[in-house]
């Protein structure tokens, strides 16, 4: 007489299939939630970030909400295809403008000392690095972004507008790759 207690066994092609679908579905959910890498395409954020690194993103905060002044934020394009990287330059309520290359927000000077180096070079060759632009009320629901490079950037400023607060992805929190230039970026 067989034996009831005993349990059946799972077919072992089975049991595999059962964890690469797991592996699969847990993968699919962090890229899509949690974290995603991000490729820098354009001199936009040089010196801070050069064309082709890979970035590790923050997507978390995306569904916080809690994005600060001089994050490095990835934002989606209007047509979803294509993706910016950017430094938030304005708040929600915030004003922005730029004279004489000094960046002001709410009226008060900001430093801005990821610029330091380029703002030098600009001033030996007699050029401003940020273009005067008058102020500018980041109204609710919306960032101001500009990129590093802002001789070259396409920005708040130039084509991109202000941006909704669901455009943006996530927060760039290091480089990955290449292995020799692995950092941080906030």
């Amino acid at each position: 007489m067989p034996d009831k207690s005993a349990k059946k066994k799972n077919h072992p092609v089975l049991e595999w299939i059962i964890a690469i679908a797991v592996a699969v579905l847990l993968a699919f959910s962090i890229r899509m939630f949690i974290f995603e890498p991000y490729v820098v395409d354009g001199d936009s954020m040089d010196p801070t970030l050069q064309n082709s690194e890979k970035l590790f993103v923050n997507k978390i905060i995306h569904y916080i909400g809690k994005f600060d002044r001089g994050d490095i934020v990835i934002i989606n394009g209007e047509d979803n295809k294509e993706h910016y990287v950017k430094r938030i330059i304005g708040l929600p309520g915030d004003t922005v403008e730029v004279t004489n290359d000094v960046l002001y927000v709410n009226g008060k000077e900001t430093k801005e000392p990821y610029l330091d180096e380029r703002k030098r070079e600009a001033e030996e060759s007699g050029f401003q690095l940020t273009n005067d632009f008058e102020e500018v009320k980041v109204p609710a629901g919306k960032y101001f972004v500009m990129g590093d490079n802002r001789q070259v950037s396409m920005d708040s400023r130039t084509g991109l507008g202000l941006i909704e607060t669901d455009r943006v992805i996530g927060k760039s929190e290091f480089v990955m790759l290449p292995l020799n230039k692995i950092r941080a970026t906030n």
